[in-house]
Protein backbone atom coordinates (compact mmCIF):
# COMPACT_ATOMS: atom_id res chain seq x y z
CA UNK A 1 0.00 0.00 0.00
CA UNK A 2 2.73 2.20 0.83
CA UNK A 3 4.62 1.70 -2.69
CA UNK A 4 1.64 2.24 -4.32
CA UNK A 5 0.84 5.82 -2.81
CA UNK A 6 4.20 6.12 -2.90
CA UNK A 7 4.40 5.90 -6.81
CA UNK A 8 0.95 7.91 -6.93
CA UNK A 9 2.90 10.74 -5.61
CA UNK A 10 5.95 10.70 -7.65
CA UNK A 11 3.71 10.45 -11.05
CA UNK A 12 2.01 13.76 -9.89
CA UNK A 13 4.89 15.41 -8.77
CA UNK A 14 6.78 14.55 -12.43
CA UNK A 15 3.28 16.03 -13.98
CA UNK A 16 3.26 18.95 -12.18
CA UNK A 17 7.20 19.41 -13.03
CA UNK A 18 6.46 18.71 -16.85
CA UNK A 19 3.71 21.45 -16.76
CA UNK A 20 5.76 23.88 -14.94
CA UNK A 21 8.53 23.38 -18.00
CA UNK A 22 6.21 23.05 -20.74
CA UNK A 23 4.84 26.55 -19.32
CA UNK A 24 7.55 28.19 -18.98
CA UNK A 25 9.34 27.18 -22.69
CA UNK A 26 5.98 28.29 -23.98
CA UNK A 27 7.48 30.24 -27.45
CA UNK A 28 5.20 33.64 -26.34
CA UNK A 29 6.20 33.37 -22.87
CA UNK A 30 10.53 33.04 -24.14
CA UNK A 31 9.64 36.05 -26.78
CA UNK A 32 8.03 38.29 -24.01
CA UNK A 33 10.74 37.53 -21.24
CA UNK A 34 13.64 37.66 -23.38
CA UNK A 35 16.53 39.52 -23.06
CA UNK A 36 16.68 42.77 -24.11
CA UNK A 37 18.83 42.24 -27.06
CA UNK A 38 17.06 39.09 -28.47
CA UNK A 39 14.20 41.32 -27.96
CA UNK A 40 15.37 44.22 -30.00
CA UNK A 41 16.04 41.39 -32.52
CA UNK A 42 12.57 39.92 -32.75
CA UNK A 43 11.27 43.40 -32.43
CA UNK A 44 13.36 44.38 -35.63
CA UNK A 45 12.56 41.01 -37.69
CA UNK A 46 8.76 41.59 -37.18
CA UNK A 47 9.02 45.21 -38.40
CA UNK A 48 11.18 43.73 -41.21
CA UNK A 49 8.61 41.13 -41.95
CA UNK A 50 5.59 43.46 -41.79
CA UNK A 51 7.02 46.24 -44.22
CA UNK A 52 7.91 42.90 -46.91
CA UNK A 53 4.35 41.93 -46.10
CA UNK A 54 2.72 45.56 -47.20
CA UNK A 55 5.17 45.93 -50.46
CA UNK A 56 4.09 42.53 -51.33
CA UNK A 57 0.62 43.34 -51.73
CA UNK A 58 0.91 47.11 -52.72
CA UNK A 59 3.66 45.47 -55.38
CA UNK A 60 0.55 42.12 -56.66
CA UNK A 61 -1.83 44.95 -56.89
CA UNK A 62 0.56 47.65 -58.88
CA UNK A 63 1.66 45.00 -61.37
CA UNK A 64 -1.58 43.53 -61.99
CA UNK A 65 -2.92 46.90 -62.79
CA UNK A 66 -0.30 47.95 -64.90
CA UNK A 67 -0.79 44.77 -67.07
CA UNK A 68 -3.88 44.93 -67.43
CA UNK A 69 -3.93 48.57 -68.48
CA UNK A 70 -1.24 47.97 -71.04
CA UNK A 71 -2.64 45.81 -72.41
CA UNK A 72 -6.03 47.52 -72.88
CA UNK A 73 -3.66 50.48 -74.35
CA UNK A 74 -2.49 47.97 -76.84
CA UNK A 75 -5.47 46.77 -78.10
CA UNK A 76 -6.16 50.85 -78.55
CA UNK A 77 -3.32 51.50 -80.21
CA UNK A 78 -3.25 48.46 -82.65
CA UNK A 79 -6.77 49.31 -83.75
CA UNK A 80 -7.71 46.57 -86.25
CA UNK A 81 -10.79 48.78 -87.47
CA UNK A 82 -8.07 51.63 -88.67
CA UNK A 83 -5.43 49.27 -90.30
CA UNK A 84 -2.04 50.38 -90.87
CA UNK A 85 -3.48 53.93 -91.64
CA UNK A 86 -0.81 56.37 -89.56
CA UNK A 87 -1.59 59.55 -89.51
CA UNK A 88 -1.35 63.13 -86.83
CA UNK A 89 -5.00 62.74 -86.32
CA UNK A 90 -4.71 59.36 -85.37
CA UNK A 91 -2.17 59.45 -82.77
CA UNK A 92 -4.04 62.40 -81.58
CA UNK A 93 -7.10 60.45 -81.15
CA UNK A 94 -5.17 57.88 -78.91
CA UNK A 95 -2.72 60.70 -76.90
CA UNK A 96 -6.36 62.25 -76.10
CA UNK A 97 -8.35 58.69 -74.99
CA UNK A 98 -5.52 58.02 -72.52
CA UNK A 99 -6.05 60.98 -70.24
CA UNK A 100 -4.46 62.12 -67.24
CA UNK A 101 -3.91 59.29 -64.80
CA UNK A 102 -2.34 56.77 -66.41
CA UNK A 103 -1.01 53.69 -64.85
CA UNK A 104 -0.28 52.01 -67.69
CA UNK A 105 3.87 52.25 -68.84
CA UNK A 106 2.98 51.49 -71.81
CA UNK A 107 0.28 54.54 -72.10
CA UNK A 108 3.37 56.78 -70.51
CA UNK A 109 5.96 55.63 -72.53
CA UNK A 110 3.58 56.42 -75.81
CA UNK A 111 2.85 59.89 -74.59
CA UNK A 112 6.27 60.66 -74.15
CA UNK A 113 7.26 59.42 -77.49
CA UNK A 114 4.34 61.36 -79.15
CA UNK A 115 4.92 64.47 -77.04
CA UNK A 116 8.70 65.06 -78.66
CA UNK A 117 6.81 64.14 -82.15
CA UNK A 118 4.59 67.05 -81.63
CA UNK A 119 7.40 68.96 -80.59
CA UNK A 120 9.33 68.46 -84.21
CA UNK A 121 6.28 68.29 -85.86
CA UNK A 122 5.25 71.26 -84.72
CA UNK A 123 8.83 73.45 -85.53
CA UNK A 124 8.46 71.98 -89.23
CA UNK A 125 6.88 75.29 -91.55
CA UNK A 126 5.72 72.69 -93.87
CA UNK A 127 2.90 71.14 -91.76
CA UNK A 128 2.51 67.79 -90.61
CA UNK A 129 1.79 66.25 -93.96
CA UNK A 130 5.53 66.55 -94.95
CA UNK A 131 8.38 64.13 -93.99
CA UNK A 132 11.67 65.17 -91.87
CA UNK A 133 14.69 64.24 -92.63
CA UNK A 134 17.93 64.77 -90.09
CA UNK A 135 18.06 64.61 -86.46
CA UNK A 136 14.83 64.60 -85.36
CA UNK A 137 14.09 60.39 -85.30
CA UNK A 138 17.19 60.18 -82.75
CA UNK A 139 15.03 63.02 -80.17
CA UNK A 140 12.19 60.52 -80.10
CA UNK A 141 14.51 57.28 -79.78
CA UNK A 142 15.69 59.20 -76.92
CA UNK A 143 12.31 59.93 -75.22
CA UNK A 144 11.44 56.54 -76.04
CA UNK A 145 14.25 55.34 -73.73
CA UNK A 146 13.90 57.58 -71.57
CA UNK A 147 10.05 57.12 -70.70
CA UNK A 148 11.32 53.66 -70.59
CA UNK A 149 13.92 53.80 -67.90
CA UNK A 150 11.23 56.06 -65.67
CA UNK A 151 8.37 53.32 -65.83
CA UNK A 152 11.38 50.57 -64.98
CA UNK A 153 12.59 52.63 -61.87
CA UNK A 154 8.84 53.18 -61.03
CA UNK A 155 7.76 49.63 -61.08
CA UNK A 156 11.23 48.51 -58.95
CA UNK A 157 10.33 50.91 -56.33
CA UNK A 158 10.50 49.46 -52.71
CA UNK A 159 11.38 45.64 -54.50
CA UNK A 160 14.81 46.63 -53.28
CA UNK A 161 13.83 46.11 -49.27
CA UNK A 162 13.22 42.56 -50.05
CA UNK A 163 16.12 41.24 -51.66
CA UNK A 164 17.64 43.34 -48.51
CA UNK A 165 15.57 41.87 -45.97
CA UNK A 166 16.34 37.85 -47.75
CA UNK A 167 19.52 38.63 -47.58
CA UNK A 168 19.64 40.11 -43.90
CA UNK A 169 17.06 38.72 -41.79
CA UNK A 170 18.77 34.86 -41.57
CA UNK A 171 21.58 36.87 -40.38
CA UNK A 172 20.00 39.30 -37.72
CA UNK A 173 18.04 36.25 -36.33
CA UNK A 174 21.61 34.06 -36.36
CA UNK A 175 22.66 37.32 -34.12
CA UNK A 176 20.29 36.62 -32.02
CA UNK A 177 20.63 33.04 -31.39
CA UNK A 178 24.41 33.49 -30.93
CA UNK A 179 23.45 35.96 -28.31
CA UNK A 180 20.86 33.69 -26.36
CA UNK A 181 23.48 31.11 -26.68
CA UNK A 182 26.19 32.78 -24.73
CA UNK A 183 23.28 33.90 -22.42
CA UNK A 184 22.92 30.46 -21.63
CA UNK A 185 26.74 29.22 -21.03
CA UNK A 186 26.39 32.00 -18.90
CA UNK A 187 23.82 31.32 -16.72
CA UNK A 188 25.99 27.88 -16.86
CA UNK A 189 28.68 29.56 -15.37
CA UNK A 190 27.29 31.39 -12.93
CA UNK A 191 24.87 28.38 -11.65
CA UNK A 192 27.69 25.78 -11.70
CA UNK A 193 24.85 23.46 -13.26
CA UNK A 194 24.53 21.95 -16.67
CA UNK A 195 20.58 20.81 -16.49
CA UNK A 196 18.14 20.57 -18.83
CA UNK A 197 16.13 23.33 -16.68
CA UNK A 198 19.00 25.87 -16.87
CA UNK A 199 19.85 25.61 -20.20
CA UNK A 200 16.73 24.91 -22.03
CA UNK A 201 15.00 28.36 -21.87
CA UNK A 202 18.12 29.97 -23.50
CA UNK A 203 18.07 27.79 -26.23
CA UNK A 204 15.21 28.59 -26.88
CA UNK A 205 14.78 31.67 -26.93
CA UNK A 206 17.80 31.73 -29.04
CA UNK A 207 16.40 29.49 -31.70
CA UNK A 208 13.26 31.58 -31.74
CA UNK A 209 15.05 34.62 -33.37
CA UNK A 210 16.74 32.07 -35.83
CA UNK A 211 12.77 31.21 -36.63
CA UNK A 212 11.80 34.62 -37.06
CA UNK A 213 14.46 35.57 -38.85
CA UNK A 214 14.06 32.95 -41.69
CA UNK A 215 10.08 33.58 -41.50
CA UNK A 216 10.88 36.96 -42.54
CA UNK A 217 13.48 36.40 -45.53
CA UNK A 218 12.28 33.01 -47.14
CA UNK A 219 8.69 34.87 -48.36
CA UNK A 220 11.19 38.17 -49.30
CA UNK A 221 13.08 36.46 -51.37
CA UNK A 222 10.50 34.74 -53.05
CA UNK A 223 8.29 37.58 -53.87
CA UNK A 224 11.76 39.92 -55.14
CA UNK A 225 12.31 36.78 -57.68
CA UNK A 226 8.61 36.94 -59.01
CA UNK A 227 8.16 40.51 -59.17
CA UNK A 228 11.85 40.92 -61.00
CA UNK A 229 10.41 38.23 -63.64
CA UNK A 230 7.12 40.10 -63.80
CA UNK A 231 9.50 43.67 -64.39
CA UNK A 232 11.08 42.28 -66.74
CA UNK A 233 8.68 41.24 -68.67
CA UNK A 234 6.81 44.56 -68.55
CA UNK A 235 10.22 46.14 -69.61
CA UNK A 236 10.97 43.83 -72.36
CA UNK A 237 6.90 44.57 -73.85
CA UNK A 238 7.59 48.22 -73.28
CA UNK A 239 10.88 47.98 -75.25
CA UNK A 240 8.69 45.84 -77.71
CA UNK A 241 6.23 48.85 -78.20
CA UNK A 242 8.89 51.42 -78.45
CA UNK A 243 10.67 49.87 -81.45
CA UNK A 244 7.21 49.35 -83.02
CA UNK A 245 6.17 52.99 -82.60
CA UNK A 246 9.50 54.12 -83.65
CA UNK A 247 8.89 52.40 -86.65
CA UNK A 248 5.66 53.86 -87.29
CA UNK A 249 7.08 57.66 -86.80
CA UNK A 250 10.06 56.89 -89.12
CA UNK A 251 8.36 55.88 -91.83
CA UNK A 252 4.78 57.88 -91.62
CA UNK A 253 6.28 60.90 -90.42
CA UNK A 254 10.27 61.08 -89.73
CA UNK A 255 13.06 59.70 -91.36
CA UNK A 256 16.54 59.36 -90.32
Amino acid sequence: MRQVIFAQLVTLTTGAASGQSATALDPWELMLNASPVVMLVLLLLIAMSLACWFIIGAKLVRLKQAARESSNFLHMFWNPEQGNVWNVQRLENLYSSIGKGRNSPMANVFHAGYVELARVLGADSRGADHKHYGGDIDNVARALRRASANEVTSLEAMVPFLATTGSTAPFVGLFGTVWGIMNSFISIGAQKNASLDVVAPGIAEALIATAIGLAAAIPAVMAYNYFVRRINVLSGEMDNFSNDLLNIVRRHFLAG
